[in-house]
């Protein structure tokens, strides 16, 4: 785990120093004892986790204002900041614990100890890890799961895997269904990944989307594409395909 360490006490920065010396699985990067130089490395590096003693006498600045300008940052991922003070106040503990810090320790409290800070944070960063793990393989299974309803809707339509306007589909309907605010088109999507016109993109899809008109049996397409069709021609385009199957995988995930 990689530690800043922003404390105008030096006895204590050593104490810290101790500490971690003797483990494998932390270490003090850096420290300071100004508030400005301490947002400088924050900005140029990535901590996992950032002590910050809220008095800086002998130092430079205010540990509170480090902390509102290390939320205003907006960090990613967050560090785990743990803060040092020896102010008992519980306006200063209220205000610090609404998104400013993890967790408060009183210097003046009896079972005070550096040690005790590390342990801490590295059992916080321990709760993270697991809970970053978890949010991992949900959005992995969420994933898995829209990629196999995709691939399932195609195949009941007789959508072929051997055209690129396979391949062209898919994307279109997960880029839809990932980004459902964003401003491009499914279309315009597929031509900026591709590198290719708005043009060939439409025509891949729209022979895709004709060779399944033209082989799928006529019960299987009326039992699975309920939207209505273009009357003169009868085939879907492939902007209504794609927006169809957009809104009807979407209530699938929502009502699963």
């Amino acid at each position: 785990m990689n530690i800043l360490l922003v404390e105008d006490d030096e006895k204590l920065c050593n104490s810290f120093e101790k500490v971690v010396e003797k483990r494998k699985n932390v270490t003090i990067s850096q420290k300071t004892n100004s508030s400005t130089q301490a947002l400088k490395l924050i900005k140029n590096y990535k901590y996992d986790g950032i002590i910050v003693d809220l008095e800086l006498h002998y130092g430079e600045g205010s540990g509170f204002d480090l902390l509102r300008e290390i939320k205003n940052l907006n960090l990613n991922p967050k560090p785990i900041i743990i803060v040092n003070t020896n102010i008992l106040s519980e306006v200063v503990y209220d205000n610090i614990h609404k998104g400013l810090a993890d967790m408060i320790f009183y210097k003046k409290q009896i079972n005070y100890s550096p040690k005790r800070v590390i342990d801490t944070m590295l059992q916080l960063k321990q709760t993270n890890d697991k809970a970053n793990d978890y949010l991992i393989e949900v959005l992995e299974d969420k994933q898995k799961r829209i990629e196999e309803l995709i691939n399932s809707e195609l195949d009941l339509v007789g959508i072929n895997y051997r055209l690129k306007g396979r391949k062209y589909i898919f994307d279109a309907i997960m880029y839809k269904l990932q980004n459902k605010d964003a401003d491009k088109t499914a279309i315009q999507y597929l031509s900026n990944k591709y590198k290719l016109l708005t043009s060939s993109i439409s025509r891949a899809i729209q022979t895709a989307i004709n060779e399944a008109w033209r082989t799928t049996a006529i019960e299987d397409l009326e039992a699975n594409y309920k939207a209505k069709i273009n009357y003169n021609t009868g085939i879907p385009t492939p902007t209504e395909f794609i927006y169809y199957y957009v809104e009807k995988i979407g209530n699938m995930i929502e009502n699963h």
